[in-house]
């Protein structure tokens, strides 16, 4: 017979046993819950996540337009058999923070893909896009304009689109072109909707017509130009072709700090009948900005050239910005109250301005600058 078991006496077998028996169990029922959760999810997955058809390497067009929500790139993709459930991959994009991100383009998809492969593909935006953003910077011409969409790939070439704005007769439905074009001096003008095309970024679709393009920026000189502008206008007895004429010439002799400034001299000599001597007027003409005109510059037989004719040129000569436009509409006051009359570039690099009261002030500060001129334009090979 077995020895009777002395009272207290524990052994050390049974003490083990109940420390691992609880931790037995908690494996044996965390190893159940992964594997029933991993059915789950291969389920799912499968169901809902997978490739449509991991044999299937064929591509397929899918387009995204502009405008379309990501319930409707979710459906789409669904109803094209690229994914397995809309809703899934709607919550996939949320949840990641892709939803805004999707762009419009064309794009190669397959049946092979994952979810998250189509959804890197359209958020990364590597279809053939739809639309393109274009800029037209404050101070740039038409034919400035013009060619930097030949050379991103938005025109082929600029003759028709510059040709319509230089006629500006397609465009009569704006009452601000019909003026210019009954005003007499179109047929004149350089490009009768020069000043009227409205500086900044504009998103246009990729087969956009020139017609189109020009429209889209036609549309916004409103906006750079509300009803307020053409009270302002009145109030100077000025029209609005005259406020964006003086405007361009603002925005291309001076840096913004100078806007209001450089406005105030050219209102002082317009009222004391004087000619604007402006050289950008001269630069617009011969395509050649100059620091120190030639003679032959200065001479240059042009209806825009503000040395040979009194008052402004005969329209813009670029498109001016918003802030431009201000400063044609209020000159600095207490400039215009001391009567400044000229003004001229210090170092040119700097952009900054020298402003004088007199011809002779002016004249002193020509002399002082002129070596710093010549050689500017020396360095940019633009001799006498």
């Amino acid at each position: 017979m077995p020895e009777e078991e002395q009272p207290g006496k524990i052994h050390w077998d049974s003490g083990l046993w109940r420390v691992l028996r609880p931790i037995l169990v908690g494996l044996t029922v965390l190893v159940m819950v992964i594997g029933i959760c991993t059915t789950v999810w291969n389920k799912l997955y499968r169901e809902y996540a997978a490739p449509v058809d991991p044999a299937d390497q064929t591509e397929y067009a899918f387009e995204v337009t502009s405008g379309q929500s990501l319930n409707r790139v979710s459906a789409n993709l669904e109803a094209a058999d690229l994914i397995r459930s809309k809703t899934i991959f709607k919550y996939y994009c949320d949840f990641g923070g892709m939803g805004q991100k999707i762009q419009v383009g064309t794009y190669s998809l397959r049946k092979n893909m994952t979810m998250a492969e189509i959804a890197d593909r359209l958020t990364a935006g590597d279809g053939n896009p739809l639309v393109r953003n274009i800029t037209l910077i404050p101070g740039e011409t038409i034919e400035e304009f013009a060619a930097k969409l030949v050379k991103n790939g938005t025109l082929e070439n600029a003759d028709h689109f510059l040709e319509l704005c230089r006629s500006g007769r397609e465009f009569k439905d704006y009452y601000y072109v019909e003026d210019v074009l009954k005003s007499g001096g179109a047929g004149k003008r350089k490009y009768a909707l020069e000043g009227y095309l409205a500086p900044n970024t504009y998103e246009v679709y990729t087969d956009a017509t020139e017609e189109a393009i020009i429209r889209k920026l036609l549309s916004q000189t409103e906006a750079v130009f509300p009803d307020d502008d053409l009270e302002r206008a009145q109030e100077l007895d000025m029209t609005m072709d005259q406020v964006l004429t003086l405007a361009s010439m603002i925005e291309k002799e001076a840096k913004e700090a100078d806007f209001s400034k450089v406005s105030a001299v050219f209102h002082n000599r317009l009222k004391a009948d004087m000619k604007l001597e402006s050289d950008v007027t001269v630069h617009y003409v011969t395509g050649i900005r100059r620091m120190v005109l030639t003679q032959e510059d200065l001479k240059t037989d042009s209806p825009y050239n503000t040395y040979l004719n009194k008052g402004l040129p005969l329209g813009p000569i670029c498109n001016p910005s918003r802030k431009a436009i201000q400063a044609a509409l209020y000159p600095d006051q207490l400039m215009v109250a001391e009567k400044y009359l000229f003004f001229c570039a210090k170092e040119p690099e700097s952009g900054e301005l020298y402003f004088s009261r007199t011809r002779e002030e002016h004249e002193r500060a020509v002399a002082a600058y002129r070596d710093l001129w010549q050689k500017y334009d020396q360095a940019r090979g633009i001799g006498q």
